[in-house]
């Protein structure tokens, strides 16, 4: 059975940058955070057109953010860093991303670092963390931890609160479901209702009940769960493989092959409807699974390069290594017709001329160990 899309996009994206705030800037910031403290409240200051809320939070740095449509953004003390931590993380709101995709993340962005005056360049971008959700309208569903189908060893949480976290359901309604790490990759099923009503996310009404007078539906009630219960399927990517996987290192990367990475998500774990069969890989999809797969193969078509930076890499290298190895062999096969070494005594020629090779490394001015460093350096695939 299928679903009434509600809502669909991305939830979440986290940027690091590994750059320094200007003097200038972290004197702002030094004295906003202070008058944070004093009056125990946000303390504001504009920059045109941007508004940053400055926090009383952040022991050795600066914590702020530019609205629920905005982001929040982490600074770090440039004159009390924390070692090997990125000088600036800016973790973009789910409204804005909700309202504006990742082409209003990515000028909210840039609007912003110029008018701090921070200066940048794209190789200082790294990639932490993606959500895409959909949100279904389907009173009718109820999560089942047996339906998972994910790979082995991975950890599968089910909880009955929107405050809990590692719990199992005994007696109470199960309202969600994790399995994964977010460090890695993380499929979230949960209540979405339940969270806009206890934490007073009324925004997310106003998106649903948008879709659904588009459609000519009457609006969501939330005081009648049986007719407006909402559930979210999200899946969530963490650094182990945006940055490490997939190599996202830039806003380019991010709309080139972002796409390719939720597919490769949604191509190691499932949400099934399981039947008698043993083997639960033959188990069919379920319908709202089916339509989360949809989705995010239609709206991230563009943003799919069919291929992992990882692969391509690889492609270079071997290439690489086989040009090389021709040339080796011309190499030998000409020291071999200058030595009178005919085709039959070729092979032994190279084994023993090898001795050779290594005898002059060793005779070699600079130490073997250094002239490999060298060479490694000059081929960065």
């Amino acid at each position: 059975m299928d679903g009434v899309i509600l809502h669909f996009g991305f939830d979440g994206l986290k940027f690091t940058l590994s750059t320094d705030i200007p003097a200038s800037f972290r004197e702002e910031l030094l004295s906003a955070k202070a008058h944070a403290k004093e009056t125990l409240g946000d303390c504001v200051l504009a920059f045109g057109d941007i508004t940053l809320k400055v926090t009383n939070k952040g022991a050795r740095g600066f914590t702020a953010h530019t609205g629920d449509h905005g982001a929040v953004w982490l600074f770090q003390d440039p004159e009390d860093r924390i070692p090997n931590n990125p000088g600036i993380t800016v973790d973009f709101r789910a409204f804005g991303l909700a309202t504006g995709g990742l082409e209003g993340a990515e000028r909210h962005f840039r609007d912003c670092m110029s008018a701090f005056g921070i200066p940048y360049v794209e190789t200082q971008l790294r990639v932490a963390r993606a959500d895409f959700a959909v949100d279904y309208l389907a009173p009718w569903f109820e999560p089942d931890r047996e339906a998972l189908v994910v790979p082995p060893g991975t950890k599968i949480t089910e909880y009955t609160g929107v405050a809990e976290t590692a719990t199992v359901s005994s007696g109470a309604r199960v309202i969600g479901l994790r399995a994964g790490a977010v460090a890695n990759r993380q499929l979230a099923i949960y209540d979405k209702r339940a969270e806009v009503i206890q934490q007073n996310k009324m925004g997310w009404l106003t998106i649903w009940n948008a879709t659904l007078e588009a459609q000519n539906k009457p609006p969501l009630d939330l005081k009648d769960r049986d007719t407006s219960q909402v559930w979210r399927f999200e899946m969530r990517l963490g650094s182990k493989q945006l940055r490490n996987r997939f190599e996202m290192r830039s806003w380019e990367d991010v709309h080139n092959i972002i796409g390719d990475a939720f597919s490769d998500a949604l191509s190691r774990m499932r949400y099934s409807e399981p039947t008698k069969d043993s083997n639960r890989a033959r188990w069919p999809v379920h319908g709202l699974w089916r339509q989360f797969e949809d989705v995010i193969g239609n709206d991230l078509h563009e943003n799919c390069a069919g291929v992992l930076p990882c692969d391509v890499v690889k492609a270079n290298r071997m290439a690489k290594m086989r040009e090389l190895d021709a040339q080796l062999l011309g190499l030998f096969v000409t020291r071999a017709a200058i030595s009178g070494v005919d085709s039959e005594g070729f092979a032994e020629f190279m084994e023993t001329h090898v001795q050779a090779l290594e005898r002059l490394a060793a005779e070699h001015p600079r130490p073997l160990a250094e002239r490999i460093a060298k060479a490694g350096a000059k081929y960065q695939f």
